[in-house]
């Protein structure tokens, strides 16, 4: 296929990956492969610095901006409140060490959590002297009643911020945004979102559900690659932040300098009080058109869209798993839902999570096991006839007597 002459994105066609080797390919929430209009955006990168070299570096400014301006339509917020972050672990780092701590604040993690958003708040705590209080994430699918009660009392104790993910990796947990937005403003506290395991894949509304910071990296539900990503400041909030690092494109105006003439050389130019203030220096441009090119997919298609095509997979897959005897760890409740699937062998079963991901990943289906969870996380690409042959693959995987403990 030529690249030049790519076939439209459609949900449930993969005819833009075909390098791609797995015949369900199903960890998204891990890796997404890039497909040849992301290759397509990389060969425009590269050309246009092959070809013009320092005089390219215009034309990767006004891109960001191209792209902070669509990031912003998939968070439905504005492009001033929106910069590029390189990861997700940087983007909540920026905040937790940006914040305006004083000695003794308190702020709220969750058990459960990927580390990166739990490790920058624990350096946080350490640097400035703060309380961190630590709730059980998995209670908002279990028992979401004690869930809200917990922490209904962290923040009647004086929590100022708590740090949460708008999906849990784990179970694919979709989490209540708004309400957890609500209950943290009522008691003056902020809500900081972790958003890699969902945005590109699960609807998303920051001005909505009341959010005042999110970070997200691009390479997996929004299927970029490694090393370009985004971060979200409320308006509101950028202001009161303590930048912790800055560098030269952090000032206002920073490039005048180098197009001006001369007299504009100063040290002296403020910092920007918005989001784009932690864009500090030299980026990933080459990420930056990769991402580009995957957010206009996504937003060609529709996140609500790519959302149920998904579930409408996933409900299919969910049903074949719990009738072979796994545990779905899938919320009961659809509002709840992401785009993930988390499953457990039965207790008594002889084939542990870790076999079944490698017995699988040889007949074709790739998985991921974060902490023993066997995963199953599709996209917009997956087709739902699929199902029945992952289905064939666990059968043929848990009838192999070598993966006996």
């Amino acid at each position: 296929m030529s690249i030049e002459t790519l076939p439209p994105p459609r949900l449930g066609d993969r005819s833009l990956f075909p390098e791609l080797r797995a015949v369900a390919y199903l960890a998204h929430a891990a890796v997404s492969p890039p497909s040849l209009l992301v290759a397509r955006a990389l060969q425009t990168y590269l050309s246009l610095y092959a070809r013009d070299g320092a005089l390219a570096f215009g034309a990767t400014i006004e891109q960001r901006g191209r792209l902070r301006a669509k990031l912003a339509t998939l968070l439905g917020t504005t492009a001033d409140q929106v910069a590029i972050a390189p990861n997700t672990s940087t983007g909540v780092s920026d905040i937790a060490l940006s914040f305006p701590w004083e000695r003794g604040d308190r702020a709220v993690v969750f058990e459960g959590e990927f580390p990166a958003n739990v490790t920058p708040w624990q350096r946080a705590a350490e640097l400035f002297g703060l309380a961190l209080v630590t709730q059980d994430a998995d209670l908002f699918r279990t028992d979401p009643t004690r869930a809200f009660e917990a922490l209904d009392g962290a923040l009647r104790g004086g929590a100022r911020l708590v740090a949460v993910s708008q999906v849990q990796f784990q179970t694919g947990h979709r989490m209540p945004l708004r309400a957890l937005a609500e209950r943290c403003h009522q008691h003056g506290a902020e809500l900081f979102v972790d958003a890699i395991q969902g945005l590109g894949a699960v609807p998303i509304d920051v001005a909505a559900e009341g959010v005042d910071y999110l970070t997200a990296g691009g390479h997996k539900w929004l299927m970029g690659v490694e090393g370009a990503g985004v971060l979200y400041v409320r308006a509101e909030r950028a202001a009161a932040l303590r930048p912790y690092a800055a560098g030269w494109l952090s000032h206002v105006d920073p490039v005048r300098f180098l197009v001006e003439g001369s007299g504009h050389l100063r040290y002296d130019r403020p910092l920007r009080a918005r989001a784009d203030v932690f864009e500090n220096g030299t980026f990933n441009a080459g990420g930056c058109f990769a991402l580009e090119a995957s957010v206009d997919v996504l937003l060609g298609l529709g996140v609500a869209a790519i959302h149920a095509h998904a579930n409408g997979y996933l409900d299919a897959l969910e049903a074949g798993l719990v009738a072979r005897g796994f545990e779905s760890l899938r919320s009961p409740d659809v509002n709840a839902r992401s785009c993930i699937l988390g499953v457990r062998p039965a207790p008594e079963a002889p084939h542990p999570a870790v076999s079944l991901h490698r017995a699988l990943a040889t007949r074709g289906v790739t998985t991921s096991i974060p902490d023993g969870v066997l995963r199953f996380a599709p996209h917009w690409p997956n087709h739902r006839d699929e199902v029945a042959r992952v289905l064939d693959a666990v059968d043929d995987a848990m009838a192999t007597p070598m993966l006996a403990h």
